[in-house]
Formats: C-alpha cells, structure tokens, sequence
C-alpha cells in the first residue's frame, strides 16, 4: 500500500547511505560548521495525507500545510552532509531526540527553502552529542520551521570509559510521573516500523528486519523514534486542542528506551510543571511522556508549548 512512496525517498535513502559510507574526519570544524543549503520540491500530497493517516492525525487539519513533525523527511540528506567529515564512526549515529519551534504555517505547496548545520558538540571521551539545525521556509514563509537533530554516537576506543577511564555513575531510567494524565494512543503492530520506512525514507532494518534487530542486541524490531514522537504530537492534537494542528507552537523529545513492536503507545502529559529538564527551557511548556502506565518507563520524555 506505502511502496510507492519509498520510491520517492531517493534522496532521504541515499543520506543515509553516505553516512555508512563515510570514514572518520581528521577533527571537528569551528562551531558552528558550515552551512549547507538547498532547495527541495514541494513534499507529495499523497505521501504526507498517508503520514499523517498513519500516526493518528486527520490529514484534513493540515489542508495546505505540512506537519512540522515530518522535518526530518526532507531535511536529512542535509543532516547528513553536515555530519560528514566528523571524526566519530558515523554507521553507529543514533537519534537521542529533535525540538523544533513553528514561527508560521509551512506551505505545502512551495519549494521548500532548507538551511542546516552543526551547532554544538558534547564529547566527554566516552560518547559526542551532535546539535544539528535545519530551517525550513518557503517563498512566502521564511524561516517558518527550525528544527534541532540530536544525535549520539560513541568517541571513545570503546565506547565505553570516560576521559578519566572510569564509567561515569548509572542515571535513573526516566518514567511518566505518577501525577500524569492519558491523553490517547495508538496500536502500532509489528509491520509499523517497515510503512514508516515507506513513508519517510528511514529505511534502517533496525525498525523492520528482525534478525538484524537481534544481532543489534534488541528483542525485536523497535519503532523510530520520530514516529513515537508524531504519535504523541498527533494525539496532543487531538486530546487537548480539539483537532486544532496550529495550537502547538513548540516541541521537544528525547527519546529513553527502545519502543519494541507489536505495542500500544500511550501518550500522558503533565497538567502541572514542565516535564522538560533542558537549562533555559520555557516556564511555559508542558510535559508530554510516551509510556505504559503513570511511574512506569517511559519511551519518550518532552515538553510542548501552544498558544492559548
């Protein structure tokens, strides 16, 4: 039913592939690394009414606009030119999470104007977290979407010491606080991560092939985790805002445990403090969590901002 549009993914397959292909760099550019821009055709009506199908969204809200949850669909192969050169095994990048702030509607059918590159690194000898930014604007909308894509990978020998060659001490796995209210979810059965892949071009067989989700060291497939995150952005939609795709001014996620297949999502938000922990994060948002249950793990941890 999706295969057609993984024909059309061209472009988001073929950054993926130029990150296996690519070698170590010598060292980190001068931060911020440079720009890389580029201007892509308007995104495939069909292909975003069947995204947006999917993840639990009603395609007639986002009449002549795209859902800002699908950036990272056009804006990889940006991402991915900017990783390039970086002195880290780029085949082992894994996606930590992605805020992203809405200035204005992104028209649907304009060439989208894109911007990106790296903004930040923290390597602390045993893994790097990369910031990569995308702005995405139209003609008539400049600068209407900016987005941030964290990654990790791992920077040391191992992976696995520290500078000072100790482990660094445990964290504690995040979980929905108990004070937490369902707001919606959606089934996701075993095959979701393959009509994901289909849809955005994020074809890594960690989400669709079992025998190389095994040998990665999971049980089974796992969902992307931006799929996760349209999930719980669509039901924040539709619990909260009555259908009204505009309300959601900002979005942040992090993603803290793999999410295996088949499961239901169930998205939680917190009706009181900010659940995101990020320094300098607006008083103003509120926490969003994907979870099983009120002080069990949670998948995804975020926050959200809207107008009122």
């Amino acid at each position: 039913m999706y295969f057609n549009h993984l024909m059309k993914q061209g472009p988001v397959v073929g950054g993926m592939l130029r990150l296996v292909r690519a070698g170590k760099g010598a060292a980190l550019p001068e931060l911020p690394g440079p720009e890389f821009t580029e201007t892509v055709p308007p995104r495939s009506a069909a292909m975003v009414r069947d995204y947006v199908r999917f993840v639990g969204g009603d395609p007639k809200a986002y009449r002549g606009h795209l859902p800002p949850h699908l950036f990272a669909q056009w804006g990889f192969p940006l991402y991915a030119r900017a990783l390039e050169g970086l002195p880290y095994d780029l085949k082992k990048v894994v996606n930590a999470g992605f805020r992203y702030q809405v200035n204005a509607p992104l028209p649907a059918d304009e060439p989208l104007q894109l911007s990106s590159r790296l903004t930040s690194v923290d390597d602390d000898g045993r893994r790097a977290l990369l910031e990569l930014t995308l702005t995405t604007g139209t003609a008539s909308a400049p600068d209407a979407l900016v987005s941030t894509l964290v990654v990790f990978v791992p920077s040391g020998k191992n992976g696995k010491k520290s500078k000072t060659g100790k482990k660094g001490p445990s964290k504690p796995k995040p979980v929905v606080p108990q004070g937490a209210r369902e707001i919606g979810g959606r089934e996701v059965g075993r095959w979701s991560g393959l009509v994901f892949a289909q849809l955005t071009g994020d074809v890594n067989p960690l989400h669709w092939l079992p025998p190389y989700a095994k040998l990665s060291g999971f049980k089974g497939v796992i969902l992307h985790g931006f799929c996760t995150a349209a999930i719980a952005a669509e039901c924040l939609n539709s619990g909260l805002f009555a259908g009204d795709v505009s309300r959601i001014t900002g979005f942040e996620a992090r993603f803290t445990r793999p999410l295996l297949l088949p499961r239901r999502v169930r998205v939680f938000v917190d009706d009181g403090d900010s659940g995101s922990a990020e320094p300098g994060a607006d008083p103003s948002a509120r926490g969003v969590y994907v979870g099983e249950n009120p002080g069990g793990p949670a998948y995804l941890t975020g926050a959200f901002t809207h107008v009122r």
